[in-house]
């Protein structure tokens, strides 16, 4: 019978050391930044509960090496100038638009006894053999799962093996997970992760390519035209006022 597998996830908890980043303080901000990246150096802010927000400034080598150390949920103590360094999380990563390169970096400040939720990334690891073998199609559902954690105990990364989907209709399920005693997964206990599907034979393939699809956003812009419509006819209850516009809140810039 097809179904579920048994399955326990064993997640490298080999934490790399500890990862340290020094920055020192930024007095440049606004358009003058420019100049910064274009010599090499990574605009950056760090700020949290207690902490006042500080402008920083760090080599953007360092950078991108300590990024790919700790993704946005291991640990990073930010060393300012000559102070204390502070406990942080890579909280926000800017790339821009067009060439994709960071040009800014938010450091969440952490509280090492208190536990915090973030999102990290899903390794899947491992051959399955309803793949390799029965030659099915291999479904991966999620590409990150939320955690709750004490700061110094987040993984940089989850890591699930698939070698344990044999057969068509196998799963790995969120319950199936076990990440240890320090660190609790957030989500649905049935949530499907992983799994592995029959292959579709050539006639499936070309009935499903053919089968005419339903244009979602146009049949929901028709429905609020007709919805703004009916509105702009329906004459104003006696003593009614209009509805005051919202403005709409500015957005501070980081930099």
């Amino acid at each position: 019978m097809i179904g579920r597998v048994a399955y326990l996830n064993t997640m490298k908890q080999n934490h790399p050391q500890k990862i340290e980043l020094k920055a020192t303080r930024r007095e440049i901000t606004g358009r003058a930044v420019k100049h910064l990246r274009n010599e090499g150096i990574l605009p950056a802010v760090v700020y949290g509960k207690g902490q006042e927000s500080i402008s920083l400034q760090v080599p953007m080598k360092e950078f991108e090496k300590t990024l790919k150390q700790a993704g946005e949920s291991t640990l990073v103590y930010v060393q300012v100038d000559d102070g204390a360094a502070i406990p942080t999380i890579i909280n926000d990563v800017t790339r821009d638009s067009l060439t994709d390169d960071i040009i800014h970096a938010d450091f969440y400040k952490v509280n090492l006894s208190e536990k915090i939720k973030t999102n990290v990334p899903v390794v899947f690891i491992g051959e399955a053999p309803a793949v390799v073998e029965l030659k099915g199609i291999f479904v991966r559902n999620v590409n990150e799962m939320e955690v709750e954690a004490l700061p110094q105990d987040l993984p940089h990364e989850i890591s699930v093996d698939i070698s344990v989907l044999k057969n068509f209709g196998d799963q790995v399920l969120l319950k199936d997970i076990n990440l240890g005693p320090k660190i609790k997964l957030i989500g649905d206990d049935n949530e499907i992760v992983a799994t592995v599907q029959e292959p579709m034979s050539e006639e499936e393939l070309k009935a499903q390519l053919e089968a005419p699809t339903t244009d979602i956003s146009a049949v929901e812009l028709e429905k609020k035209e007709k919805e703004e419509g009916e509105e702009a006819e329906a004459p104003a209850e006696e003593g009614e006022a209009a509805p005051a516009p919202v403005a709409e809140e500015k957005k501070e810039k980081k930099e």
